[in-house]
């Protein structure tokens, strides 16, 4: 459905979809730059995406219910949330596509923000592959930019794996990101 929205009110680019599998869990990692980044990366994939939205969203009226169409689950921020982290790990368990943005949180400036551990700790924990995935213009959507969305080849987890290893993981894909 969103993909047919956005396809009629902007221009927009897709590469590297061959990059995504076809079956099975992955991780899509991309960077955050705009408001509609989930809802956009996710329409531009044939298969379903569900990802983590903070839990305020789900408050506002009219985006609220628009976000639950969209495969979105709430996660409270700031504390550790159980309920949100099962669910996570559940659907890369049944093969489903999750999109986690490794910084975290929008760049309120565009450029490409500090890495986070929890794109790097879901991947290593379920043992699914990050695929890069940078945005362009999203923040700009408004001034009708073409959007660009590039999906980069998957970055797999080591198998053997300790906590330092979740950070260097996003690191990674943020720095492959910054190349695309």
């Amino acid at each position: 459905m969103f993909r047919v929205i956005f396809s009629l009110f902007y221009r927009w680019c897709i590469e590297g979809v061959e990059n995504i599998p076809q079956s099975g869990g992955a991780v899509i990692a991309p960077n955050h730059i705009g408001f509609f980044d989930s809802m956009l990366t996710g329409s531009a994939i044939k298969r379903p995406v569900h990802f983590m939205a903070k839990k305020e969203l789900f408050d506002i009226p009219v985006f609220g219910w628009i976000i639950k169409q969209t495969n979105a689950f709430p996660v409270k921020r700031g504390m550790q949330d159980i309920a949100a982290v099962r669910n996570t790990f559940s659907l890369l368990k049944n093969g489903r596509l999750l999109l986690i943005f490794p910084e975290g949180t929008r760049s309120k400036d565009g450029r490409i923000g500090k890495e986070r551990a929890g794109a790097g700790m879901i991947a290593c924990n379920a043992q699914v592959p990050l695929i890069p995935a940078k945005i362009e213009n999203t923040n700009m959507m408004l001034k009708f930019k073409q959007v660009k969305i590039k999906f980069g080849k998957p970055v797999y987890p080591p198998k053997d794996f300790v906590k330092n290893d979740y950070i260097s993981l996003s690191k990674k894909v943020l720095d492959i990101i910054s190349g695309m």
